[in-house]
């Protein structure tokens, strides 16, 4: 994730189905991210994507539970912005253009299975494919 550790990550949908899979990549990342201290950032509406409060998601439960994981709202200001955004770049998916709007406010790169429709977004984000 670069020379100098990020003080935040911020995840997305795909980021968050492959932690629940158990897929050792975004596990590494996520070790990573605890071991220099960055904060994990879960858009409220990247957590609405995923959770159906099933038994099967204990890690998922466990991480936004956790003191690292901030879970920061899609209040009006952040709706009406990633609305903005998305037309701007000719899409429609409003929770990638909260993602990238977090990721710019925290000044993080991005855990992400969605490379290409996060770039369509903002070309300069930093996008680490999980």
């Amino acid at each position: 994730m670069g020379a100098k550790p990020p003080s935040a990550v911020v995840l997305d949908a795909g980021a968050l189905v492959a932690f629940e899979r158990g897929e050792e990549r975004i596990r590494a990342l996520l070790r990573h991210a605890v071991a220099t201290r960055a904060r994990v950032v879960v858009p409220s509406g990247v957590l609405g994507q995923v959770w159906r409060g099933g038994a099967r998601q204990v890690a998922l439960r466990a991480l936004v539970a956790s003191s690292i994981c901030e879970t920061p709202p899609l209040d009006r200001v952040m709706a009406q912005a990633a609305g903005a955004l998305c037309g701007r770049a000719g899409t429609s998916d409003l929770i990638d253009a909260s993602v990238v709007l977090t990721a710019r406010r925290e000044r993080a790169p991005v855990l992400t299975a969605d490379v290409d429709d996060l770039r369509r977004l903002d070309p300069t984000l930093t996008l680490v494919r999980v």
